[in-house]
């Protein structure tokens, strides 16, 4: 695709260079490889033209192409492997926005539960949008990575020092219990 792409650039900015020598060189009064315009009467370079017409062209495809063409094809090519990589027990989402758990999957379609009532719904894989579950395994692997990381920068943990918490939870009695204890102390 690169070397279509790239072919393409080339022919088209040949034959604008070519076009525009030619009608340039219509104007032309000299042998020298000045250009005279028409409306000015001002000699100009020839090789001027690629710098002023061409290059800016050129250019732009480029700044086209990593701006919007690239991210595009990233964009589907992830999509693509998502819905590849499908596996029976994870939550999607279609584009028509139906929320569903992947019970069985096929060549091109997918076996989807919906709802309370458990309605099974065959839909084409090119459907799927999200795959919610991938996106939390996702997360916790990267929050996993992390935790050390967060931990070293706590000084308290750092230097060792712990906060005294009980194991168990309180229960409401016993904030009370704990609350009126310390209001009569002070």
């Amino acid at each position: 695709m690169k070397k279509k792409l790239t072919g393409f650039f080339t022919a088209v900015s040949a034959v604008v260079y070519s076009g525009t020598l030619t009608a340039i060189s219509a104007f032309a009064e000299d042998g020298d490889g000045a250009v005279t315009t028409a409306a000015t009467g001002q000699q100009v370079e020839t090789g001027s033209v690629f710098w002023t017409l061409v290059f800016p062209l050129v250019i732009m495809f480029v700044l086209l192409y990593f701006v919007a063409i690239r991210p595009q094809k990233k964009r589907e090519n992830e999509l693509k492997t998502m819905q590849e990589t499908l596996q029976v027990g994870d939550e999607i989402v279609t584009g028509g926005g139906i929320v569903g758990i992947v019970v069985s999957t096929g060549e091109d379609t997918v076996v989807i539960e919906t709802g309370g009532a458990r309605h099974k719904l065959r839909i084409k894989t090119w459907a799927i949008t999200e795959n919610v579950t991938a996106q939390e395994r996702m997360k916790d692997a990267k929050n996993k990575t992390s935790a050390p990381a967060k931990k070293a920068e706590n000084g308290l943990a750092s230097a060792g020092i712990v906060e005294d918490d009980d194991e168990k939870p309180k229960t409401a009695k016993k904030l009370k219990k704990t609350k009126k204890s310390e209001d009569e102390e002070e």
